[in-house]
């Protein structure tokens, strides 16, 4: 079974906030203050500018796109996050924007590398935006991220 999820995610005001200036970018809630925008095929086409090449390491982050992260940061941090995993192996990349920069990452881990001591990318990014894991589980499941296996899923 995979599991896919490119998105940004924020507060869950602010990015009511850029999906009010940008259309194709549609908020879904996370929990604790949270909520995400999966790049859709329509998302990617209306914010990339001039391609899509691999911006700053990640495969689905289109060429300008994180001009536009460290601007919408100015509201307060933002991450983008990407993993990619088929039957238990995979790979996940996170960075976290605020005040206008990157202030995370790019945080990789390929395919058969262990996590940091630190956590996922995407569990030190969620870190990194105020979550607070619970219980024996980390960032990325106190926010139920792994609820959906695809992106388009989160705003169906």
């Amino acid at each position: 079974m995979s599991y896919v999820l490119s998105a940004v995610i924020g507060d869950a005001e602010l990015l009511r906030g850029v999906s009010r200036a940008v259309p194709a970018a549609r908020a879904a809630p996370l929990g604790q203050g949270l909520s995400l925008i999966p790049m859709t095929g329509a998302l990617f086409d209306a914010v990339a500018e001039g391609g899509a090449g691999e911006a700053l390491g990640f495969w689905r982050l289109p060429e300008g796109f994180p001009a536009r992260l460290a601007d919408w940061s100015t509201g307060g941090p933002l991450a983008y996050v990407e993993a990619e995993y088929f039957g238990g192996v995979g790979e996940q990349q996170a960075a976290v924007w605020d005040g206008g920069a990157i202030v995370l990452g790019p945080v990789q881990v390929r395919e058969c590398e262990p996590f940091p001591p630190a956590g996922s990318p995407i569990s030190q990014a969620l870190r990194r935006l105020g979550v607070v894991a619970d219980g024996d589980g980390d960032e990325f499941s106190a926010v139920k991220l792994g609820r959906h296996r695809h992106g388009d899923q989160w705003i169906a």
